[in-house]
């Protein structure tokens, strides 16, 4: 990636009902921007935008989901979604299973969400996108938020008479919690989608970076039930979090994935595990030096072996 300035575009990544460019309105937001716009069953088109659409669902809005489903997270997954790839990545995901005649959300019927205080993190944003603003195009590089207005044809929440501002409608939508709950998950995809075409996950990459994201009951007996922890420097206060709380464990899969996909920091392997693994490649190195050797001779003896019967026939 080069060093100049770039976008990130979080709410592109939760694409819903807008599929035309034209309906972003072209003006850079603040917290403190006036907003015009309400939903509410009165209005008319209460719903339409639960129909037709594409809603991915992060970590956080699957953990959410399946606890007030009561559900484990392979029989919510099986359930309630569909495979997908995020972001134009090989990086795969999940979105919502859409249902009957109407090609409806799993969760809407005519009186509304019927998850609505845990409803994904796609619903929350709609009308408001929001998009990070990096220097460089580095994850820890200073950012400036700033945020634009959807307005798509058949949405009449925008001639409502309720007015906010941008920060008072994201804090009624609870926009903040998953900001913070999806960013290090969200950078993960954005950090893939930069690289390109030209480099692809490995199948075990994949299948780590699904598990890992969507079922949270496996990456624990990963974590506890595999070598991982014979692998990895993992503190005793890290594991008391990560063994009971799943909140914790999902961050930790964030960080878990970002230092084994893309090498950032986070976790350390121990040293005993390099050591053995710098022995076993001096060893083959050994061996293979061994190996060629014990070729080069074998092919220097039948070179002699060839110009004597040659001498010898002279």
């Amino acid at each position: 990636m080069s060093n100049d300035e770039h976008i990130e575009n979080e709410s592109d990544f939760f694409k819903a009902t807008d599929k035309n460019p034209s309906n972003i309105m072209p003006e850079k937001l603040t917290l403190d921007s006036a907003l015009q716009f309400a939903c509410h069953p009165g209005v008319s088109c209460f719903t339409a935008c639960c129909h037709n659409i594409k809603i991915v669902l992060t970590p956080y809005d699957i953990l959410i989901l399946r606890k007030r489903l009561g559900l484990a997270a392979h029989e919510f997954i099986t359930e309630y979604t569909e495979p997908t790839f995020l972001e134009k990545t090989d990086m795969p995901g999940v979105q919502l299973k859409l249902r009957g005649e109407k090609n409806g959300c799993p969760f809407v019927t005519s009186e509304g969400c019927t998850v609505y205080e845990d409803r994904p993190t796609a619903c929350r944003y709609y009308p408001v996108g929001m998009a990070d603003f990096h220097e460089g195009g580095t994850n820890d590089a200073d950012e400036e938020k700033f945020f634009f207005l959807v307005k798509e044809p058949h949405c009449k929440g925008h001639e409502e008479p309720k007015k906010w501002t941008i920060g008072e409608w994201r804090a009624d939508q609870g926009v903040d919690l998953r900001d913070d709950m999806n960013k290090e998950w969200l950078r993960l995809v954005m950090r893939r989608k930069s690289f390109g075409h030209q480099a692809t996950l490995s199948e075990a990459a994949k299948r780590m970076f699904f598990m890992a994201s969507t079922d949270l009951e496996t990456f624990r007996k990963f974590i506890f039930e595999s070598s991982f922890l014979d692998t990895y420097e993992v503190d005793d206060e890290t594991l008391g979090k990560i063994k009971d709380d799943d909140i914790e464990l999902m961050l930790f899969a964030n960080t878990y994935l970002a230092n084994t996909l893309f090498g950032a920091p986070g976790l350390k392997i121990k040293d005993e595990k390099i050591k053995a693994k710098v022995a076993e490649i001096k060893k083959r190195q050994d061996e293979a030096m061994i190996e060629a050797e014990k070729e080069y001779q074998e092919l220097k003896a039948e070179r002699d072996r060839m110009r004597k019967e040659r001498e010898e026939n002279n």
